[in-house]
């Protein structure tokens, strides 16, 4: 063998040599979870626990101090209105407890005249609906109008609706008390120790729940029974303030975990104007909203009080462009995630839409069929190998 050929043999044998020690030397590839960018359904929705409740409830209370006899209908019974449903028999009247009970009676009056004001004034928004209704219905057959628009015209005439038998109600049960209250001064002061005041329905419907069904002496206020129609239901959510925000009337709710697979199906109604302080599970104070929503298929076996699952669907797309949401890191001021490009992982910016705890709609940067690394850690950068688990 001549010198040439041992010293390219001694180079080749030396490149081949330094290749397997800085081969030794590199680090491991990191070991990554990996998911694919798909297009598919996405719902964006805010679940919190709600309770079923009996939409026209009436407390019926003593309006007079006196010794209530053994009530004798029990929950579930049937009521006709103006129905006789308990009696008191009133204890005598002080100079102190007759000025009392006549405040009681000018309180009375006067919520049952702001009750007929809410009435007109639920007529007059119905009436301003339906007209708005049918105008959005007009335009929509000339072109200028969306479906979208006339559905949400369709949408706020049924909420106004609703609004307007729910004020006729309390209309009617304001009424009732300022009758009772007024009856129960009349018949202690006109029949003496043999009075008896009669308590009646304003409403028919079923007795919804007794307190205490034997006989006792009670204070004025005591409430003695409430009824209701336990099949016009609606459901009531309490959600953080932070999300009451985002919920607007006619969106749609699903509810699960009612006793059944299959879900129902419910819109909301109202978001009540206020909120109030709730104590969480954790010991820490937060500030909830009730979210009122009417069902769309009530099933007969629910009734008052009961509990669901409710998911208020805030935003909902059939073709969204989607990956898990934990792929999202920070990035400056924006967005990104590691692509996977070949044995290596490469920095792409995004720009996520519609984001839920799941899954993350992406506007902007990637596209079908791209993969991700998932919970992506500190051993990952630019240009790092990585392996697929």
């Amino acid at each position: 063998m001549t010198v040439r050929w041992k010293r390219t043999l001694y180079l080749v044998a030396g490149f081949i040599a330094a290749g397997l020690l800085a081969l030794a030397f590199l680090p491991d590839p990191v070991p990554v979870d990996v998911a694919s960018v798909q297009r598919g359904a996405l719902a964006i929705t805010v679940d919190e626990d709600g309770e079923t409740r009996a939409r026209d409830r009436y407390v019926i209370s003593a309006p007079v101090a006196g010794r209530v006899p053994r009530i004798d209908l029990r929950e579930g019974d049937h009521v006709a209105t103006n129905q006789v449903v308990a009696e008191i028999l009133p204890l005598p009247l002080s100079a102190r407890e007759r000025d009392e009970q006549l405040a009681r009676i000018t309180a009375t009056e006067a919520l049952s005249r702001e009750a007929r004001e809410r009435v007109r004034h639920a007529a007059t928004d119905y009436e301003q609906a339906m007209r708005e209704r049918s105008r959005q219905e007009k335009l929509l057959k000339d072109g200028f109008v969306s479906s979208q628009a006339v559905e949400q015209a369709r949408v706020a005439e049924t909420t106004s609706a609703d609004e307007l038998a729910a004020a006729r109600f309390r209309g009617r049960s304001a009424a009732a008390d300022a009758k009772v209250a007024r009856a129960a001064l009349m018949a202690i002061e006109g029949g003496g120790r043999d009075a008896t005041v009669s308590l009646r329905s304003p409403v028919a419907g079923q007795v919804l729940r007794v307190p205490e069904r034997s006989e006792r002496v009670v204070m004025p206020g005591t409430a003695l029974m409430i009824v209701g129609d336990s099949r016009a239901l609606e459901i009531v959510v309490d959600v953080l303030s932070g999300d009451a925000v985002k919920i607007k009337p006619g969106m749609a709710v699903r509810l699960e975990g009612w006793g059944e697979q299959r879900p129902l199906q419910a819109r909301v109604r109202l978001v009540e104007p206020y909120a109030f302080t709730k104590v969480s599970a954790l010991g820490v104070e937060e500030q909830r909203v009730n979210v009122i929503a009417d069902f769309v298929d009530a099933p007969q076996s629910l009734g008052d009080a009961y509990r669901v699952e409710a998911r208020i669907v805030l935003w909902s797309s059939t073709d969204a462009l989607k990956i898990p949401s934990n792929a999202l890191f920070r990035k400056a001021d924006g967005w990104a995630v590691f692509i996977v490009d070949g044995h290596r992982a490469r920095v792409r910016p995004v720009r996520p839409g519609h984001a839920g705890p799941l899954e993350t709609e992406i506007v902007e940067g990637l596209g079908a069929g791209d993969r991700v690394v998932l919970h992506p850690s500190n051993d990952i950068g630019a240009g790092t190998r990585i392996r697929i688990k």
